[in-house]
């Protein structure tokens, strides 16, 4: 596979996501030249606590998303939005398109088309129980690929983990420390029409906390 290096950032300091684009509230700061974010909403508030934090760039159809990760505190979720755009092709940030704070109604029932993976799910009883990284396509919500998640519960001592998503024409894969944990073949019809070029974003469900650093996005030439 021929890749080409078009994106980095550290996410190391404030200055790394000045342009970045927050929906909802959340604590970040840059503790050991990394991104460490947490609600800064109540828990009680429900979807309201949840927040998306998102990267600016439009990114091609063809891509690889890599960045590393460590859970720091559960129960919550991480997950990562991408192939984002308005459903009629607009920016995602149009200010035509409704406004979004985080719900997650908003993001899967509102006026936008993605992917989003959600890869470290310790919410809900089973979620706890038996652990899974889960595709889903919106508009809608259809959850099209599922598999078994190889990341141990959060910890203030937890490693770091290199995520990586690839989207290339009608295939997404996700893999953890370069093991495979799935990939999906869309056709184009089943789920709605195939995805193309977007934005991406990292969203947490509170009282999550978590880490992230060196983000890397590679176009896929061939």
């Amino acid at each position: 596979m021929n890749t080409q290096l078009i994106y980095e950032n550290p996410l190391a300091r404030e200055e790394d996501i000045k342009d970045w684009i927050l929906e909802g509230s959340a604590q970040i700061s840059f503790p050991g030249d990394c991104m460490y974010m947490e609600n800064a909403v109540d828990p009680s508030a429900g979807q309201k606590a949840n927040y998306v934090l998102w990267c600016p760039e439009v990114f091609s159809e063809n891509i690889r998303i890599e960045w590393e990760f460590r859970p720091v505190r559960e129960p919550g979720l991480a997950m990562m939005f991408f192939a984002a755009q308005g459903r009629n092709g607009e920016n995602l940030f149009d200010p035509q398109l409704q406004k979004r704070t985080g719900e997650y109604i908003q993001y899967h029932h509102g006026d936008i088309n993605a992917f989003h993976v959600s890869y470290f799910r310790r919410k809900e009883p089973d979620e706890r129980a038996f652990h899974t990284c889960n595709l889903r396509k919106s508009y809608g919500f259809y959850l099209v690929c599922q598999g078994a998640d190889p990341i141990p519960d959060a910890s203030e001592d937890a490693q770091w983990y290199q995520i990586a998503v690839e989207k290339k024409a009608e295939q997404v894969a996700f893999s953890v420390n370069g093991l495979e944990v799935f990939r999906f073949v869309d056709d184009g019809v089943t789920y709605g029409e195939l995805l193309g070029k977007g934005c991406l974003g990292f969203r947490q469900l509170a009282p999550m906390a978590a880490e992230y650093r060196r983000l890397r996005v590679y176009e896929i030439n061939g």
